[in-house]
C-alpha cells in the first residue's frame, strides 16, 4: 500500500475526529447545545454538498479527499452528522457517545490497519480480517470507557464491527452509530432487568 494512499485515508478519516468535540460539547453543554451545533453543521454541509453536486462547484482542498462513490453522491460527513443526530436523539449520553466514537475510531482503525496490513479478505470483499479485528479491539475499549462494564461494551463493539462489515449499501457513518447504539440500548435494557 502506498504511503500517499494511507495518508489520504488518514486525512479523510481525521475529519471525523470532530466526534470527540461532539462528545465533549454533549457532556459539558448538554443535549440541546450539541443538537443545535450538529443541525447547524448539517445545514452548512448540505448547502456545500448541494453546490458541489448540483452546480459542480469544486473545493480543491476537499476534492482529493472524496472517494470514488462520493464524487457524484453525498460525502460521508453528511451521513456521519445524521448518524450522530439520530444517536443523540434516541440514546443515553453513554450509548450515543460510545456509538459515535466507535463510528469514528473503529472505522479509522479498520481502514488504516486494513490498508496497511490487511491480507485476509472477508467475504471476498475489500474488508480485511486484520482491519476488522483491530476495529473490534478499539470499539471494545471505547465501549468499556463509556459503559463501564464489559458485557455491554463487548456486545456494542461486536455490533459496530459487524455494521462496518455488513452494511455495504448503507454508509457506515450512518449505519455504525445507529446499529451499535440500538444493540447497546437493548443490551443495557436486558442486562439491567436480569
Amino acid at each position: 500500500m502506498h504511503s500517499n494512499t494511507i495518508l489520504q485515508e488518514f486525512i479523510r478519516k481525521s475529519i471525523h475526529l470532530t466526534s470527540v468535540v461532539i462528545v465533549i460539547v454533549y457532556f459539558y453543554a448538554g443535549k440541546n447545545a450539541v443538537m443545535g451545533m450538529l443541525i447547524l453543521f448539517l445545514l452548512l454541509f448540505l448547502i456545500i454538498e448541494n453546490g458541489r453536486l448540483k452546480y459542480n462547484i469544486s473545493i480543491p482542498l476537499l476534492q482529493s479527499l472524496f472517494r470514488k462513490n462520493e464524487i457524484s453522491h453525498p460525502a460521508g460527513h453528511i451521513y456521519f452528522i445524521i448518524g450522530a443526530i439520530i444517536s443523540i436523539s434516541i440514546f443515553s449520553y453513554e450509548i450515543a457517545s460510545a456509538a459515535i466514537l466507535m463510528a469514528t475510531f473503529g472505522d479509522l482503525t479498520a481502514a488504516l490497519i486494513g490498508k496497511k496490513y490487511g491480507r485476509t479478505k472477508i467475504f471476498h470483499g475489500p474488508k480485511s480480517l486484520e482491519g476488522s479485528l483491530s476495529a473490534l479491539i478499539v470499539n471494545f475499549v471505547i465501549g468499556y470507557l463509556f459503559l463501564g462494564g464489559w458485557p455491554v461494551a463487548l456486545i456494542m463493539a461486536l455490533s459496530a464491527t459487524i455494521a462496518e462489515l455488513w452494511f455495504t449499501h448503507v454508509d457506515d457513518n450512518l449505519a455504525i452509530p445507529i446499529f451499535s447504539g440500538s444493540v447497546g440500548y437493548v443490551a443495557v435494557f436486558i442486562i439491567s432487568n436480569i
